[in-house]
Order: C-alpha cells, then sequence, then structure tokens
C-alpha cells in the first residue's frame, strides 16, 4: 500500500575535515538504510519530486553540492572527487548501510566515483539518471548548457514542451540564482565538460548493481553515452525510456519508478536474501 511521502526537513551536516554540507531528509534514519539522491547541475529542486517518491518506501538524503543555491564552498572543494568522499563520509556520518545511490546528470557521475571508494561497503547499488562521467565516442557529445544558452537548453532536455523552463516569466533573482549554479557546475563538471578520461577504465572496479536509466529523447547526454556507460560496469541493467529527455524522472515517472522496482526485485533482493535475509535491500526491506 502507497503510503504519502514524509515531509522534507533541511539541516546542515558537519563532515570530517572541516566541510558542512545542507541536507533535506524525508522521513527519519530508523533502520540505518536509505536512498541517497544526488542532483546534477539543475540543482536540489529538481530532484524534489523524484525523492518524495523514493521516500514512501524509504529514508531519502537529498545533499546539496557545496555551491548551488546559495550554499558556501570552500575552494578546497572543486572536483567530483571531493564530493564523492564528502558523500562517503556523510554516509559514515549518518550510519547508514545498504543504501541506494541514485544520481542524476553530474550527480550519476559523483555516485559512481562514490562507488569506486567504497571501502567501508556502505553502498548497494547505483541508480543512474542520464548519468555523465565517461568520455563520449565521437560524434556523441555532452552538451554543454554554458555554450548553449537557456532555451536551447531546455530544449534538449526535455522532450515534453511544457517542462523546459522559458526564462522570460522568471524574475531576476532567479535568473542569477541559475546562473551561479552553472558556474558552480562548470567548477565540478572540469574541462572536459563533464567527463573524466580515465573513469571508463575504472568503473569494472563497481561490483555492486548499477541501473542505468536514459531518455531517448535526452539531447544532453544521448541515450547511446548511457548504453556505453551501462556497458563500462560488470553488473548493469540498461533502461531506456521513452518520450523522456535529460531528466526521465520528471517527465516520465511512472516508468522511471517502475523500473528502479524492477532493478531492486531482480538485482538487489536476491543478493542480500541470499547473504543476510534481506540486508542487502537498498530501503530496508519496504520495496
Amino acid at each position: 500500500m502507497t503510503v504519502p511521502a514524509p515531509t522534507a526537513t533541511t539541516r546542515s551536516v558537519d563532515l570530517p575535515g572541516g566541510l558542512t554540507v545542507t541536507v533535506q531528509e524525508f522521513g527519519d534514519n530508523t533502520e540505518g538504510t536509505g536512498v541517497l539522491v544526488l542532483h546534477g547541475g539543475a540543482g536540489p529542486r529538481s530532484m524534489a519530486g523524484f525523492a518524495a517518491g523514493l521516500a514512501q518506501h524509504a529514508y531519502v538524503v537529498v545533499p546539496t553540492h557545496p555551491g548551488f543555491d546559495g550554499t558556501p564552498r570552500p575552494e578546497s572543494t572543486d572536483t567530483v572527487a571531493d564530493l564523492a568522499t564528502a558523500y562517503l563520509d556523510l554516509l559514515d556520518v549518518l550510519d547508514l548501510r545498504r543504501v541506494m545511490v541514485a544520481g542524476s546528470s553530474v550527480g550519476g557521475w559523483i555516485a559512481a566515483e562514490m562507488a569506486l571508494r567504497d571501502n567501508a561497503a556502505r553502498i548497494s547499488c547505483l541508480t543512474l539518471l542520464a548519468s555523465t562521467g565517461i568520455a563520449p565516442e565521437p560524434p556523441v557529445r555532452i552538451a554543454d548548457p554554458a555554450d548553449l544558452g537557456p532555451v536551447k537548453t531546455g530544449e534538449l532536455a526535455f522532450h515534453n514542451p511544457q517542462f523546459r523552463p522559458d526564462p522570460a516569466t522568471l524574475g531576476a533573482e532567479q535568473l542569477a540564482a541559475m546562473a551561479a549554479n552553472q558556474r558552480t557546475l562548470a567548477v565540478y563538471a572540469g574541462d572536459p565538460f563533464c567527463y573524466d578520461p580515465k573513469l571508463q577504465g575504472r568503473l569494472h572496479r563497481v561490483t555492486v548493481p548499477v541501473l542505468v536509466i536514459a531518455g531517448e529523447q535526452d539531447g544532453i547526454a544521448p541515450v547511446a553515452y548511457e548504453r556505453a556507460l551501462a556497458d563500462s560496469f560488470p553488473r548493469a541493467t540498461f533502461r531506456p525510456v521513452g518520450e523522456a529527455g535529460h531528466f526521465p524522472h520528471i517527465e516520465q515517472p511512472a516508468a522511471v519508478f517502475a523500473a528502479i522496482g524492477d532493478f531492486v526485485d531482480a538485482e538487489v533482493k536476491p543478493e542480500g536474501e541470499a547473504t543476510s535475509g534481506g540486508e542487502g535491500k537498498p530501503d530496508g526491506g519496504r520495496a
């Protein structure tokens, strides 16, 4: 039976090394497990509905990458690897295990880097939504919003025009916030934009199950790119979603949640049930 999603609460969490991260939490950490949701360049608001849907089944944590939405970013925190380490520290501080890490766009890249560094075995699986991270094979490329501008970016990012933001309807404060987020994205995404040329050669070391979800009409990270990403993992499930662009969880949430449910049932639960009576489930066995 589906239950209403818990109301989100926001707080700051101090991490080892002095970094402070702003997090939204849905539900309570009563079972020591849950879902970590990582946003892309569109900021944490782009994951709000997705996180609320997951929260019907699990405790959900959505950090704001330092520098996004006006949060402070120390100069020493300037790479995806820095964020991956910070969020592993966050799992330590929250004492979470059997965690599904779900990332959108550059958030998926962060998730993959976390899995490569997870020496405490806190991560049980990854869900990558239109993820970036690996080098594209020409002529495929990852589109850079800074080059495209907001109108063209919206056209490439969303299949359905009703989801495309119209800059003409936004106030000066909103436009300034969007521009600031894009500058922060550029810091983390680096040059080359949104990928590490060496990442693909390391992904064979990710041993947890991985679900790669691709929007079939994605003009930012095309479906061929997502298929190549899935092929880079030893235990990947690839699920294209029709009538969706770079944010399939926004345009086609039912299809995305169905794909995640199938993935958990087929790839995550059996492993956990075989070894520890369900401890491998990313949601504490409540999905």
